[in-house]
This record gives structure tokens, C-alpha cells and sequence, in this order.
């Protein structure tokens, strides 16, 4: 035998304010998404969502450093690719100049001109040896100093290098480093030796002066061999430009498809989330409706 429950006036009441007070807890959970945007304002609106939204996060921080580890690398390669372009065109220059002197129909002042015009280009390159990027020159290693390039004291006339080899390098990706310099020695040549740039040029500038022209074809030579190490260097930086920049936007494209995964997770559908909100005040509605006309009668009203 079944013992039927008894439902009071109260449990009535409980049952309908508790359905009400639910309902208003849905709508208020849809008006602060619609607000905010997001899916996920606490970590108990999803805990798998939440965990995966903070892996992708960390991927999306990670991702914008190599973009910017990049974007650094991308300056300094620039400008030293700019820097040797010049410096190359300067040296097909100073060939001309040194076939010039080899004519023999030069006299002492033109010779003279020659070398004058051979000083000055010298210490226009001597000048973009020491260019500098963000304040630090870009042919001197990793040197704290201002310049990778001085003047020689023991020499007077003569520069020396003042740099170091080490390299400076940049994570542009996972796993993936990039050397971003290139030291005075790969640039110009080994300091000290006859075939470095700025030795090459002042012999060139003195053998000129002083006529001498089995020293100015040896100078030729070595000022050929020069350009070689620095057309060299030029298409080392040029091929890690391209790379650095491909890394670039292997990241950028990398950053976008991180990014929309992410709003899938926490970003709202605003169409969906409106509509769901005008059926949750409708429903709302519906039930207040309901709820009066359950619970409108009281001891008054049998009183009456």
C-alpha cells in the first residue's frame, strides 16, 4: 500500500521561488557572457575548457615572442646587408679608380686625386664597419664596446678590430636559432692579414701615390680577394634574412590558427547567446505567470 506524500502550501512556494531563482541564475550567467564576451570568466564555467585555454595562452605568448625575436633579427640582418651592399658598391669603385691608375698617362697630381679619393672611401667603410642597430654595432660580436672598429695606435693610419667572433643569435621558433650578426673578420677580412679590406686600401692609396705599379697590380689582386669575402658574407646574411623571415610568418600564420582556437574556447556566440537570452526571459516570464496563479491562494482568501 502506497502512502501518498502530502504537498503543503509551502513546499508549493519553496519549489516555485527555487524554479524562479534558477532561472534567473541562467539568465544572469547569459547577460554576463553576452557583456563580457568570453565562455569562460571562472574556471568552473569548464575545467577542460580552462586547462585548455591556458595551453593555448602559453602557445600564443610563446608564439609572440619568436615573432619578436624575429622582428629583431629581421633589423639586424637588414642593416648589415644594407651596410655591405654599400661597402660593395664602394669597392667596385676603388677598382675603378685603381685601373685608372695604371694608365700610363697619369701624372703625379692626378695620381695624387686618385689616392685622395681611395683615403676617403676608406674611411667612409672604415665609418659602416661600425654601424650600429638598437645602439650596438652590428660587425663586432658580441662586444659591450661602441665600435668594432678603432684606430690602431701601434699603426698610425691603420685600424684594428676590436670585436669579438661570438655569435648573437635569436629563437624565431621552437627549437630553432638563427645567428643574426656577422663579425668584422667575415665581413672585411682577416685583421692583420694582407687581403683585409682596410689594409688592402691604404697600401693601395700609398703605391698609387708613390707610382709604384707592380705593388698597385698587387693590390688589385688583393683588393679582388677582398671583395670575395665580402660578397660572400653579403649572400650569408642574405639567405638568413630568408629564413628569419620565412620563421616569421611560419609564426604570424602560426599565431592566427592558435588565436582562432582559442576564441572557439572562450569567446561567445553573441547571435546564439542573444537568442538564447530572449527565450530565457520568455521562459521566465512564462514561469512568474505560472507561479501566480499556483500560488495566489491564501488563508484570506478562504476568509473572505
Amino acid at each position: 500500500m502506497t502512502i501518498p506524500s502530502r504537498v503543503t502550501e509551502t513546499n508549493m512556494v519553496g519549489q516555485a521561488l527555487g524554479d524562479l531563482q534558477r532561472s534567473l541564475q541562467r539568465g544572469q550567467k547569459l547577460q554576463s557572457q553576452i557583456s563580457s564576451g568570453k565562455l569562460l570568466s571562472r574556471p568552473s564555467d569548464s575545467p577542460t575548457g580552462t586547462v585548455t585555454s591556458l595551453q593555448l595562452r602559453g602557445e600564443v605568448r610563446a608564439t609572440q615572442q619568436h615573432g619578436r625575436n624575429a622582428e629583431d633579427g629581421l633589423g639586424w640582418l637588414g642593416t648589415i646587408q644594407d651596410t655591405l651592399g654599400d661597402a660593395s658598391s664602394s669597392i667596385i669603385r676603388v677598382r675603378d679608380l685603381t685601373l685608372q691608375a695604371l694608365s700610363t698617362s697619369n701624372t703625379d697630381q692626378s695620381r695624387q686625386a686618385l689616392a685622395v679619393e681611395i683615403d676617403n672611401i676608406r674611411d667612409t667603410l672604415v665609418t659602416q664597419a661600425n654601424v650600429k642597430y638598437m645602439n650596438r654595432p652590428v660587425f663586432g660580436g658580441t662586444t659591450p664596446g661602441s665600435v668594432a672598429y678603432a684606430d690602431d695606435p701601434a699603426n698610425p693610419g691603420q685600424v684594428k678590430y676590436v670585436g669579438n667572433t661570438d655569435p648573437t643569435t635569436r629563437t624565431v621558433g621552437p627549437n630553432a636559432k638563427v645567428r643574426i650578426e656577422t663579425n668584422g673578420p667575415e665581413a672585411f677580412g682577416q685583421p692583420g692579414s694582407s687581403t683585409e679590406l682596410f689594409t688592402v686600401l691604404k697600401n693601395l692609396s700609398d703605391s698609387i701615390r708613390s707610382g709604384d705599379e707592380d705593388a698597385v697590380n698587387t693590390g688589385l689582386q688583393n683588393l679582388d680577394t677582398a671583395h670575395e669575402t665580402l660578397k660572400s658574407a653579403l649572400s650569408d646574411v642574405g639567405a638568413r634574412y630568408n629564413r628569419v623571415e620565412q620563421m616569421k610568418q611560419s609564426s604570424d600564420d602560426h599565431l592566427l590558427s592558435v588565436k582562432s582556437q582559442l576564441s572557439d574556447i572562450e569567446d561567445v556566440d553573441l547571435p546564439k547567446a542573444i537568442m538564447d537570452l530572449q527565450i530565457q526571459q520568455t521562459s521566465y516570464q512564462a514561469a512568474l505567470a505560472a507561479t501566480a496563479k499556483v500560488i495566489q491562494p491564501s488563508l484570506i482568501d478562504f476568509l473572505r
